[in-house]
């Protein structure tokens, strides 16, 4: 880097411009995601549209879910043909154009759908790949750099979260859903005049198609579109012949679809013909375990916006330092706690210790923090089910335990993902870290219908614990992990003996 070049806390000041776009991309995002299970369930004199807790809850997750399932065509899209600088526009503007479609104040559901799926569609286009163009500013050989990077491009992510989450509950109330969503929508607009003044700092990163479409590969990926296209819709008649055709069934459906297409792609990069060297086999092999890991960890983490806050409406005492706040704002500990301790994490794993601890460790690490987060939550739970209200210290400290467990764990993930894709997957490998998400999102959004038969305090203790017993179930195989990665500090064939 050239001495007079500007930096961002001695970054390059390209990190600067992807911060601010996915800043407002998340103030958007989590803006919206704050009350739109309020939204889902409140009546219609309220002008929501009257849905049950658990569909209302299985709808936010599948919808976090396909946000999510998206980034891997959008990975695609942004290998193949358009190059993920101009994937990450495109895919704003179609986010913006979700927001306003919602925000549009009608009493029918149509324009709320119609958005969740712009949302959705461009959430896919720009999430891999903004992030993808953070890793794009680092030589292959700087790791511990670009886990800093990662950090404090995590710490936009929740600046843009706290904002969003502040605001539009406040502009909501209890019926003025529509202006909250377009507040959305000016929050990415926003984040797109950002990205385009920003465009320079780039220095070309994410400009080129890194792996063009030939001819024929030009025609045979529209045959499949209009395959895949077909099939949605032979499939929704299907729905609809057999009554299914509902909330529940649409997300249903949409969950075993996520977990589909989930391993059908894993086994594809591995067992694919495109090339791949046994080094890249080997190495990704041992990042699948990672990946199932922040499944688990992300089925837990993202019932926030669900169950938690719900919990936090109806057995939470809001007092907050003699004010009493919205119950959607207590999503915004997370964002706290994130911005607070983001760079401390970030110089952490600048330093010697950073650099020798593995990230299946740091993985296990965080499955931990999650399933204990849930223990105590359970234990919330339990308290609150005598009919009184309990402090609101219990839901920081599961917030507290969650964010440690996230900074471990989410930008550790973008981290390795960018180091342990094989060549030809270097755009999609970002989609494919989100699909963990998407997984963990659809099946965390079906959980609550176990209250159907545990009580709550069950229901919370069953969740931590299947995330502690996968938190010591990778943590016994540290090591070979380590191996399969290839780590500096234990040599292959030491650690495969084991």
């Amino acid at each position: 880097m050239k001495a007079a070049e500007k930096t961002f806390f001695g970054h390059p000041w390209g990190l600067a411009t992807l911060f601010g776009t996915e800043m407002w991309e998340r103030f958007s995002f989590y803006g919206m995601r704050a009350i739109l299970a309020a939204f889902l369930m409140a009546p219609a004199v309220r002008s929501g549209l009257g849905l049950p807790e658990t569909t209302a809850f299985a709808i936010v997750g599948v919808y976090q879910g396909m946000v999510y399932l998206t980034a891997l065509p959008g990975g695609w899209l942004a290998d193949r043909v358009l190059g993920a600088r101009r994937a990450v526009l495109l895919g704003g503007v179609i986010i913006m154009c979700g927001h306003i479609s919602m925000a549009i104040p009608v009493t029918s559901p149509v324009f709320v759908y119609l958005g969740l799926l712009l949302i959705v569609s461009g959430t896919g286009l720009l999430k891999p790949n903004v992030s993808g163009m953070v890793g794009y500013l680092y030589r292959e050989d700087q790791d511990a750099r670009r886990d800093s990077g990662f950090s404090l491009f995590y710490m936009g992510i929740n600046i843009g979260a706290l904002a969003g989450i502040s605001l539009t509950p406040v502009l909501a109330g209890d019926r003025h859903w529509h202006l909250a969503f377009g507040s959305a929508a000016v929050g990415m607009a926003l984040g797109l005049i950002w990205y385009v003044l920003g465009k320079r700092s780039l220095h070309g990163a994410g400009e080129r198609v890194s792996q063009p479409l030939s001819p024929d590969e030009r025609r045979a990926a529209v045959k499949w579109i209009l395959i895949g296209m077909a099939a949605l819709v032979a499939l929704a008649a299907l729905l609809a012949v057999t009554g299914l055709f509902t909330e529940d069934g649409v997300t249903w459906t949409v969950t075993a679809i996520i977990a589909l297409v989930t391993v059908f792609y894993l086994a594809y990069i591995i067992h694919g013909g495109h090339g791949i060297t046994p080094v890249e086999r080997r190495r990704f092999g041992a990042y699948i375990w990672l990946f199932f890991a922040a499944v688990i960890f992300w089925m837990i983490f993202d019932l926030a916006p669900g169950p938690v806050t719900d919990f936090a409406m109806k057995s939470v005492d809001l007092t907050f330092f003699g004010f009493t706040i919205p119950a959607g704002w207590t999503q915004n500990f997370n964002s706290l706690f994130v911005i607070v301790f983001s760079p401390v994490f970030a110089a952490i794993w600048l330093t010697r210790w950073g650099s020798k601890v593995s990230s299946p460790l740091k993985f296990t690490f965080a499955l931990f923090m999650a399933g204990l987060s849930f223990v105590v939550l359970a234990a919330a739970a339990s308290v609150a089910s005598g009919g009184v209200k309990v402090s609101i210290l219990w839901l920081m400290v599961m917030y507290l335990m969650q964010t440690v467990g996230e900074l471990t764990l989410s930008p550790v993930g973008l981290s390795v993902s960018t180091k342990l894709a094989p060549h030809h997957f270097k755009g999609q490998i970002l989609g494919v870290w989100f699909l963990a998400a998407a997984l963990g999102d659809a099946i965390g959004g079906q959980t609550y219908r176990l209250t159907g038969f545990l009580s709550l305090t069950q229901y919370y203790l069953v969740l931590g614990g299947v995330a502690v017993l996968a938190g010591l179930v990778l943590l016994m195989f540290v090591r070979r992990l380590k191996a399969l990665m290839s780590d500096d500090d234990v040599a292959p064939g030491q650690a495969l003996t084991h």
